[in-house]
């Protein structure tokens, strides 16, 4: 019953963070902080599956490297679209 409650949740939380993506992407950063909410729904889930089956929890200490090196990679991008525009506006950055 409890695992039922937690998979509720977890489609809860990746439905807002898939909306949040959609929605709201005007703002560089606001679609990085939706991309890590919805990679921290996906590790919730992983932790509560791989319990149930009562599996090693190693693999998710794979997926915490993977996802911190997203979220790297996204700040550096962040960082240096704000250094050549000044914002980090969709609309003033040309993909040309």
């Amino acid at each position: 019953m409890m695992i039922m409650y937690m998979s509720i949740i977890f489609i809860n939380l990746f439905i807002i963070g898939n909306l949040i993506f959609i929605l709201k992407h005007k703002h560089l950063l606001i679609v990085l902080l939706s991309l890590e909410f919805i990679v921290l729904s996906i590790f919730f889930f992983m932790m509560i599956f791989l319990s149930m089956i009562e599996y090693d929890l190693y693999m998710l200490m794979v997926f915490l490297v993977f996802s911190v090196c997203e979220g790297v990679l996204g700040l550096s991008i962040l960082v240096s679209m704000i250094r050549t525009h000044g914002n980090d506006y969709f609309s003033s950055y040309n993909l040309l």
